[in-house]
């Protein structure tokens, strides 16, 4: 498909079809990424025991610094390149495409210098214990290499999808976790490396991964590339990119202090095996959340360039359809939490006493993890709309100004329990302040179409 053509169908193609065709490449990727995870766990809980396992864990907050560095520029990026190519300024999308590869690599370099020095007190911070620590150790001092590689992909990703190339960018996450699926039972049982050999074997995937993306941006018959000229920063780029990405940015900043909190509140209740079960719970529940991503990133090129080009019908019913899907999918998750979370919890150990910890968590945590979805597709929209503000807010709203407070009110009162139960309460405030907000969005868009027909009446 010639570069027109992939534009063009952003502002013609049938909405259903459109977003199918986004979507399912970007489902795959994200899911793909958390295979990642997911592998990495359970080799990890089969090869080497619960407390790695635990020791993984404390890892989540710890890698989330590294998302929300490359959120923050790549999910910005590809919201903002959307928007212009809708406006036909395909100079400023490279700008944007220049400006952010130059922005990721001095970010990386920043954020893995100081985890690199700090890493003990770093994981401290956020939960390990004396048992967990090694574990914890071994993994982030071999996985940070692959933190700048996954920014390096998954930023760029944004931007290959928001310019035409979904499939490609599917590819580059397949790619990965095909290679990680290969190497990691190699490197933790045949090699014996165990918890190290699965951060290596995610490095070298995220490495093939890393090339593949690059060498698109490099090939002068994409869309959008590499070009002289587009490396300088410019404030008029950066700025627009990082008011769009403060929103995921600061959801997975929240994320490494709610999960430090978890971390600690967990263990004081339950010790290192409730621990791991939230480890268990979290990945599980990260994997829906992934697949609803997917099909956000996959709205998110349809409703920016529409919003671009003022065709509110347009994206207005791709709200609407992925808000839908994305219900369905978290429906699935929520179920699959409430009958059967020993399978669930099968799949990452053998230990009973994790497999018993998991089937009382998980019914209480997910019961109505079905409603998440409408808040994170709401949460998105507002993102693509370039709705700084409340794309935050939205983003705040179901881990920090809900789900803090309940970690600190509820488990004083009813101990481990206490923290699942702040799940589902804070599920259901967010998506209600969703909802308002999303009445209010919908009353300007409204506006907007009445002003764009009158000016199409007067022209």
């Amino acid at each position: 498909m010639q570069a027109h053509n992939r534009l063009n169908e952003l502002d013609k193609a049938p909405i259903g079809k459109l977003l199918f065709k986004y979507s399912l490449p970007s489902v795959v990727g994200m899911v793909v990424m958390s295979i990642y995870n997911i592998i990495d766990r359970m080799f990890i809980g089969q090869g080497v025991g619960p407390d790695a396992i635990a020791g993984l864990a404390i890892t989540f907050p710890v890698m989330n610094i590294s998302a929300a560095f490359g959120v923050l520029i790549g999910g910005g990026a590809g919201a903002r390149s959307s928007i212009v190519l809708g406006q036909g300024k395909k100079r400023t999308a490279e700008l944007i495409l220049g400006n952010s590869l130059v922005m990721t690599l001095l970010l990386a370099t920043f954020y893995l210098a100081l985890l690199a020095i700090f890493i003990d007190d770093v994981l401290f911070l956020f939960g390990a214990s004396e048992t967990s620590l090694p574990y914890a150790r071994d993994f982030m001092m071999y996985i940070l290499p692959g933190l700048l590689f996954n920014n390096m992909t998954f930023s760029f990703c944004n931007i290959m999808r928001a310019t035409g190339y979904p499939k490609k960018a599917m590819w580059a996450n397949f790619i990965g976790a095909g290679l990680n699926v290969i190497l990691a039972p190699i490197f933790i049982f045949g090699l014996k490396w165990g918890i190290k050999g699965a951060a290596i074997a995610t490095d070298l995937a995220m490495l093939v991964s890393m090339i593949y993306v690059q060498i698109h941006f490099f090939n002068k018959n994409s869309e959008i590339h590499y070009s002289r000229g587009i490396f300088k920063l410019k404030k008029h780029i950066l700025l627009p990119i990082i008011a769009v990405g403060a929103a995921p940015c600061i959801v997975n900043t929240a994320g490494c202090v709610i999960n430090a909190i978890l971390n600690h509140t967990v263990y004081r209740y339950g010790g290192d095996t409730s621990v791991a079960a939230m480890g268990i719970f979290m990945t599980f529940s990260q994997l829906a959340i992934m697949f609803v991503l997917g099909v956000c990133m996959g709205m998110q090129p349809i409703v920016g360039f529409n919003y671009g080009a003022k065709r509110f019908d347009r994206l207005k019913r791709a709200y609407w359809l992925t808000v839908a899907v994305s219900t369905a999918v978290c429906l699935l998750a929520s179920i699959a939490s409430i009958f059967f979370p020993q399978y669930v919890a099968m799949i990452f150990t053998t230990d009973n006493g994790l497999i018993a910890a998991c089937q009382h968590a998980m019914p209480i945590a997910n019961i109505v993890f079905w409603i998440a979805g409408f808040q994170i597709v709401t949460t998105n929209f507002f993102q693509s709309l370039g709705e700084a503000t409340k794309s935050i807010f939205m983003s705040l709203s179901r881990q920090v100004i809900f789900l803090l407070p309940f970690l600190l009110i509820l488990p004083p009162m009813l101990k481990l329990d206490g923290v699942w139960y702040a799940f589902p309460v804070s599920d259901l405030l967010a998506a209600l302040i969703g909802m308002v907000l999303l009445v209010l969005e919908m009353r300007k868009i409204n506006r907007l179409v009445i002003a764009s027909n009158k000016e199409k009446q007067q022209g």
